[in-house]
């Protein structure tokens, strides 16, 4: 790899550490191929990437962004899963970790904060965020429309008598909050 390819992949990185809510480190050493390739479909299918990077060009990515915390877990053959959804990468590692024994999760960070393995396991027992969007439609909408007082006004926007808000406004709030606090 030369000199500019390694500063394309180095500028790459940074803005995946930068964007992503989440990151896992984990080792690989003694997945084949094909088993790879199954982890990065089960993670393009969770939402989420893996990328396979010298420890060297992670690090110097790694500079100036919150995910800096995981430095010291990129020691032998890492590799980093990411995703927006700080559910989606530690709940594919976590699956594909139970078929796989050699797959072992280092750990990993969500923001500015450093988690060990078993901060990524628990995340990964976390319902995903399209998962808690479905409940609160599912609760929302039986609650709004309950007993035959609201009236369908199309998917998602059921509405209730007097000062009801539409599930779309509920939804808005949702994603607000998880800006905020995330």
């Amino acid at each position: 790899m030369d000199r500019a390819a390694k500063k394309e992949l180095v500028t790459a990185l940074n803005g995946v550490f930068k964007d992503t809510g989440v990151v896992v480190v984990a080792h690989y050493s003694g997945l084949n191929v094909a088993q790879m390739q199954t982890l990065r479909r089960q993670m393009k299918h969770a939402g989420a990437a893996v990328k396979v990077a010298k420890n060297r060009l992670a690090k110097i990515a790694l500079e100036g962004t919150d995910a800096a915390v995981i430095v010291p877990l990129l020691k032998g053959p890492t590799l980093i899963a990411y995703s927006g959804d700080p559910v989606a990468a530690p709940k594919a590692a976590a699956d594909f970790a139970k078929a796989h024994e050699k797959f072992v999760i280092l750990g990993g960070a969500m923001g500015k904060t450093a988690l060990d393995a078993n901060g990524i396991k628990a995340l990964a027992a976390l319902p995903s965020l399209d998962e808690l969007r479905a409940k609160i439609v599912g609760l929302s909408a039986g609650r709004q429309c309950a007993g035959g007082q609201g009236r369908a006004r199309g998917p998602g926007l059921c509405r209730q008598g007097r000062g009801g808000v539409t599930l779309n406004r509920k939804l808005d709030w949702f994603e607000h909050t998880r800006m905020s606090n995330g």
